[in-house]
């Protein structure tokens, strides 16, 4: 077995191929609630956002090919949420299915376990039973669904909440 691709923290110059791995997913899936790509000057400022708030960026790095990315933020502005975040995982199409979607999400629960937070927060389309199953199986709970809260390639989506408190096996 292959040794498992390397994580580490972004760097600017992997904010293009972080930008083609987004607008990929922003094109062809619902894991993301938008139909409008993004430039990699707004990826450059997210990076540049991200981390001069202390927050994680992560890569996995394939060569010099970015496979994947991870980030977490707050998942509400207000101040009784600072131990509450909420992540965000994508992986390129020629590197899904290897099982480097888990290991982003676990390198982000470190992360923040390390950092003291309490919560990290999943939401996932509900169609999307793959990345339920994967959060479910790192020990995430499914706390609510939200039916046909968005609409995405002309039909209604369901947001589906699920949630880890920190720290725990």
């Amino acid at each position: 077995m292959p040794d498992p691709l390397p994580i580490a923290p972004a760097t600017p110059a992997d904010v293009p191929q972080i930008t083609a791995i987004y607008n990929d997913v922003i094109a062809t899936t619902t894991a993301v609630f938008s139909e409008a790509a993004v430039t990699a000057e707004d990826r450059l400022a997210w990076l540049r956002e991200k981390q001069a708030a202390g927050l994680p960026v992560l890569v996995a790095r394939d060569g010099d090919v970015v496979a994947g990315f991870a980030t977490y933020g707050p998942f509400r502005p207000w101040p009784g949420f600072r131990t509450s975040v909420e992540h965000s995982v994508h992986v390129a199409r020629s590197h899904r299915r290897r099982g480097l979607g888990r290991r982003l999400v676990q390198a982000l629960l470190d992360e923040a376990t390390a950092a003291g937070l309490h919560v990290m927060v999943a939401g996932v389309d509900g169609s999307n039973a793959a990345s339920i199953a994967l959060h479910e199986a790192l020990g995430f709970t499914q706390v609510g669904r939200m039916p046909e809260i968005a609409t995405k390639h002309g039909r209604w989506l369901e947001l589906v909440f699920l949630q880890r408190r920190l720290g725990d096996a």
